[in-house]
């Protein structure tokens, strides 16, 4: 059973939102929080599996509270009417597992949580967008250079495929490491992984 904490400080959709996931064979809503010291104290005191966060509340904001429960084990999931990238951009420096938008669809919630409790991160399409032209530092043919080291490609292969020279692909890669300030394509996959900058 999926153990579930909401932060929100309107009732009405605290109240629908708890509902809505009880209503799932898997999860259980086990506390409702109406800001962000609240959520705290019941992340702390519940140990839930998730807690599924506003941003803007009394008293502590969404955000504040998820840079406070980094490192507890529980994963939050921002569930926001805000679309805006300085948010989100927070929200990742946070950790936080998801970054959803009040207008998604209310199945889509559900699917999201079961996502993030496998393991993966799931944000808001239109959010990656914005985040991938505004904050990536690699151009295009970088960005399809390391997506090729991704897949599991050697410089030879990835020369071959791009017609270029082997050489050009190292020049490529070291360019990588030196703008995102990784030791290695390992980071460098990981670190663009975390921040959505791939397009697939």
């Amino acid at each position: 059973m999926i153990r579930i904490v909401i932060a929100e400080d309107q009732r009405m959709v605290l109240g629908a939102l708890g509902s809505l996931l009880n209503l799932e064979d898997d999860m259980e809503v086990v506390g409702k929080a109406g800001n962000g010291v609240e959520a705290i104290t019941l992340v702390k005191q519940l140990k839930p599996d998730i807690c599924i966060m506003d941003i803007e509340m009394p008293e502590k904001s969404g955000l504040d509270a998820a840079e406070e429960l980094q490192g507890l084990g529980c994963k939050v999931i921002i569930l926001t009417t805000f679309a805006r990238t300085g948010y989100f951009q927070r929200a990742i420096k946070a950790g936080v597992s998801g970054y959803l938008l009040k207008d998604s669809p209310s199945e889509e919630l559900a699917s999201s949580i079961r996502s993030v409790i496998a393991g993966k991160r799931i944000y808001a399409p239109e959010l990656m967008d914005d985040f991938y032209s505004e904050d990536n530092p690699l151009t295009d043919r970088e960005m399809e250079v390391l997506e090729l080291v991704a897949d599991g490609k050697n410089t030879k292969e990835i020369a071959t495929q791009l017609t270029i020279t082997a050489g050009t692909v190292r020049n490529y890669i070291s360019t990588i490491l030196d703008k995102l300030q990784v030791k290695n394509r390992i980071e460098a996959i990981t670190q663009s992984k975390e921040k959505g900058w791939f397009k697939k």
